[in-house]
């Protein structure tokens, strides 16, 4: 509008009208971000990194108890703390949405003046929803979800409440089972975005960063565009073979290694590091995946060292291709006890990870929780693109806990 019409129109508007201009989020928010019409049981918001799906799930939430229709609500994260500091403390959560409700962390939940309460769950423990009746759950970053299938079975049961209980669940994509069961469910409606939808609201070198990285690659349509994109056939894993091996818990293990795979540089590489160990069947667990990006040298040996006290470990075992020497004083100065194995690659990242991927089609080495940013790399990576950094520590792991066994010479007869 012409800046004299602007400015007639605002000098009009009551305060109620000004606010609403000002900060409503019917005005502001995107199509996407609203929930759809009709008649629907889930709303599954499918966005890709920094896509405004917290704020579509608190303003959900804000607008549910303000309007009167949400009375007890269920609020479900991977963890409690990604629950605090994401959908309740963070920058789009719902302290920051609904400015007159209070948080009490002591009893993880969240209290407004009408009386309606909100009740903090982990997915860690899908027991914990039982004995829970809501009128309202939103569930954040499904598919980070230690056991997603499990929780979410928990939590329908509990969605009982009302005359219309409902569920927004707010995620990026991952082709997992549960996910794409919940996807292809009747009563699932589905609301897509990219992040590049949200730039106004982003800082413009973060979404180039991306755009340079991954615009293009499988990785990308996930992460960026909210594609469920299904496993690579030609990658060495498959998603069957660990969902199947899957545990919660690990037995008594005779021997665990950190394996880590130094990054490049600190310019967005990732350090992987991978905690496994063996157990006296024969069998291999994946106890943690630690691997971080962004890390100096010194931070990232720190991180082995933690790794390295935490899981009680026997050796830390760690590729050398590049700067064995520093990357040997390195691990020395954050481990001076440890019992440190410095192994150097010689054929390609594809072939050094079939015998790994083997074992894992003989079920013979099982994930104790869920790691998806290293399964990810498992079942997508063919060879091609970016270094998976967190696969390669896996396989370095692998390679220690199970060396190949040396043919025994051939006696000649005389």
């Amino acid at each position: 509008m012409p800046p004299s019409e602007r400015s007639q129109l605002l000098k009009g508007l009551s305060d109620e009208e000004a606010w609403l201009l000002g900060f409503g989020w019917p005005f502001w928010s995107r199509p996407e971000q609203q929930p759809p019409a009709g008649d629907w049981k889930i709303w599954l918001f499918l966005g890709g990194r920094g896509a405004g799906k917290t704020r579509a799930g608190a303003e959900w939430i804000d607008h549910g108890v303000a309007a009167g229709t949400m009375h007890r609500i269920g609020l479900v994260g991977a963890t409690y703390a990604d629950a605090r500091a994401v959908m309740i403390e963070g920058e789009s959560g719902l302290l920051a949405v609904s400015p007159g409700a209070s948080f009490e962390p002591s009893n993880r939940r969240i209290l407004w003046p009408s009386g309606a309460v909100a009740t903090v769950l982990t997915a860690e423990e899908p027991d914990g929803a039982r004995g829970h009746q809501f009128d309202a759950v939103w569930a954040d970053e499904f598919c980070k979800w230690p056991q997603p299938q499990a929780m979410l079975d928990m939590v329908l049961m509990a969605l009982r409440l009302g005359k219309d209980p409902r569920m927004a669940v707010t995620t990026t994509p991952r082709a997992i089972a549960p996910f794409k069961a919940l996807l292809g469910a009747p009563d699932t409606v589905v609301t897509r975005s990219a992040t590049r939808d949200n730039a106004a609201n982003l800082a413009p070198t973060f979404l180039a960063g991306l755009e340079l990285r991954f615009a293009g690659t499988r990785l990308g349509r996930q992460e960026l565009e909210a594609e469920l994109i299904e496993d690579n056939d030609a990658a060495l894993w498959r998603r069957p073979w660990i969902e199947a091996a899957r545990v919660k818990k690990a037995p008594a293990l005779v021997r665990v290694v950190v394996a880590v795979d130094p990054p490049a540089s600190i310019a967005g590489d990732e350090c992987g590091i991978v905690v496994a160990g063996l157990a006296e069947n024969g069998a291999a667990y994946v106890l943690a995946d630690c691997s971080a990006g962004g890390l100096t040298a010194a931070a990232w040996a720190r991180r082995v060292a933690e790794a390295h006290d935490g899981f009680k470990a026997d050796a830390v075992v760690a590729e050398a291709n590049q700067g064995g020497d520093m990357l040997r004083q390195v691990l020395v100065d954050a481990l001076p006890d440890a019992s440190v194995r410095l192994v150097h690659a010689t054929r390609d990242k594809r072939t050094r990870a079939a015998p790994a991927a083997a074992l894992y089609e003989q079920g013979r080495v099982h994930h104790v929780g869920a790691f998806p940013d290293l399964e990810d790399q498992m079942c997508n990576y063919d060879g091609e693109g970016r270094s998976p950094d967190r696969m390669d520590a896996l396989v370095w792991a692998l390679a220690h806990l199970f060396p190949p066994r040396r043919a025994k010479p051939k006696v000649r007869a005389v």
